[in-house]
């Protein structure tokens, strides 16, 4: 696995660079400095109580949305990214927002070594198991970061829309709805998702895609219950050329299309004393 590791922490280093220095508004970076939150209407509707809570966000990228969730009330967060760029940046924000939040340079297979503790929540979004290879072996990492009783709440794209052609001008599957951990899907992309005109020195990355189930059945082999499974027909970036905006800050097919999913969530509670409250389904409208 070292080869695309190696290149996608090229490529994440590459990213953070450009990422925190934005251009273009996407992560409203002002705004998280300012005390505000750059969580989207989906997340804040689904995570549930976080108030005196001790989080970790995993995969943190440039520490923005833990920030965000610190500023949401939070009582301690900690973001966990394998990229120095990135958590270099997501310190020097947390020292300008004034924010006492934590965070920690590791691998996300390392993670409980790394922090050293646990946590009542876990919070992962957004492109995050999609850029690993083992996807139960996340699962166990994120049990082992929660105490009995402790909630994971995660939201990701969709692996349907992951197997779609991202290039095509309409819907078309592409590639299997499993991606073999020695056969990941390889890209070489010199833009960024934020449309930043500045280009990466180090486009290849790898990507695995897995399925739903696969993701499910990790985490209760790993020792969580599930609470809730929510597939929602928009996602946060504009994964198609051909997506059209889908209420605040999100995206998804425009009206002739057929529909798939753009993105799913889950809740999952750690067996042990506690509860995490239970989500009811609200369909998203275009």
């Amino acid at each position: 696995m070292e080869p695309f590791l190696d290149a996608n922490l090229l490529n994440w280093d590459d990213r953070a660079e450009l990422h925190a220095t934005d251009r273009t508004g996407s992560y409203r970076i002002e705004n998280v400095l300012t005390g505000g939150s750059n969580l989207y209407e989906l997340e804040t509707r689904e995570v549930g109580d976080i108030f005196g809570k001790d989080i970790v966000h995993l995969q943190c990228h440039i520490g923005l949305d833990t920030i965000s969730l610190r500023n949401l009330g939070a009582g301690s967060v900690t973001g966990l990214d394998f990229s120095p760029r990135a958590v270099a940046a997501a310190r020097d924000f947390a020292s300008k927002a004034g924010s006492d939040v934590r965070f920690v340079e590791a691998p996300l297979y390392e993670a409980v070594e790394a922090l050293g503790r646990t946590f009542d929540i876990v919070y992962v979004t957004w492109g995050s198991v999609n850029w690993l290879d083992d996807v139960f072996r996340w699962a166990r990492v994120v049990a082992d970061l929660l105490r009995p009783g402790g909630r994971l709440y995660m939201a990701e794209g969709h692996p349907l829309m992951f197997q779609c052609n991202r290039k095509a001008a309409a819907l078309e599957l592409k590639d299997d709805w499993r991606t073999p951990i020695a056969r990941p899907l390889v890209w070489n992309e010199k833009l960024t998702y934020t449309g930043d005109e500045r280009t990466l020195k180090h486009p290849r990355y790898y990507e695995w895609i897995h399925p739903i189930s696969d993701v499910v059945n990790a985490l209760i082999a790993a020792g969580l219950s599930l609470d809730f499974l929510n597939e929602h027909d928009t996602v946060s970036w504009k994964h198609f050329s051909f997506a059209v905006r889908a209420g605040k800050d999100m995206y998804g097919l425009p009206e002739n299309a057929p529909k798939i999913p753009m993105a799913y969530s889950i809740g999952a509670t750690k067996r042990g004393l506690g509860t995490y409250r239970i989500v009811q389904k609200k369909v998203d409208s275009h």
